[in-house]
C-alpha cells in the first residue's frame, strides 16, 4: 500500500466559525493554528496547505491568565533609530483586539512561504459581525481547558 500525499489540486477546504467568547488566547490560538495547518484531518500531508478556512468572532471577548494583561508586552520595530514601539497586552486588547489573536495564532505556524499562505485563510473579527455568510461556515466548538 503507498502512502497517501496530498496535492493542491485534490485538497477540499471548508469554512469554520470559532466564538472566541470566554477563551484563553493562547488555547484558542493553537486550536486555530492546527485547523489552518490541516491537522485534524487524516490527509494531512506537511510540504502542502491542506488547511481550512477559519472566522473568529467575538475575539474582544476573549481572555489573559494571570498578570499577563499588564505584563505581557507586544514589540515592533519600525527600522529607525530608537524606533522600538511596545504596547502592553491590556492596551492592544483595549485598542485592537483583532490583532492579539491574529499575532497569536501567526506564531504557532511555519515561518516559511507555507506558514504566510496559511495566515491568508484566517479572518479575525472584534465583534460578532462577519461579512462571510456566503461561504456558509460551520459553527466549531474547540475545546475549553
Amino acid at each position: 500500500m503507498k502512502t497517501y500525499m496530498a496535492n493542491p489540486q485534490t485538497v477540499e477546504r471548508k469554512w469554520y466559525l470559532v466564538d472566541a467568547t470566554d477563551m484563553q488566547v493562547g488555547r484558542l490560538a493553537s486550536q486555530v493554528a492546527m485547523i489552518l495547518r490541516g491537522k485534524n484531518k487524516p490527509t494531512f500531508t506537511p510540504h502542502v496547505d491542506t488547511g481550512d478556512y477559519v472566522i473568529v468572532i467575538n475575539c474582544e471577548k476573549a481572555v489573559f491568565t494571570g498578570k499577563k494583561l499588564e505584563k505581557k508586552i507586544y514589540r515592533k520595530h519600525t527600522s529607525w533609530i530608537g524606533g522600538l514601539k511596545e504596547v502592553t497586552a491590556g492596551k492592544m486588547m483595549a485598542e485592537k483586539p483583532d490583532r492579539v489573536i491574529y499575532r497569536a495564532v501567526k506564531g504557532m505556524l511555519p515561518k516559511n512561504s507555507l506558514g504566510r499562505a496559511m495566515i491568508k485563510k484566517l479572518r479575525v473579527y472584534a465583534g460578532s459581525e462577519h461579512g462571510h455568510e456566503a461561504q456558509k461556515p460551520e459553527a466549531l466548538e474547540l475545546i475549553k481547558r
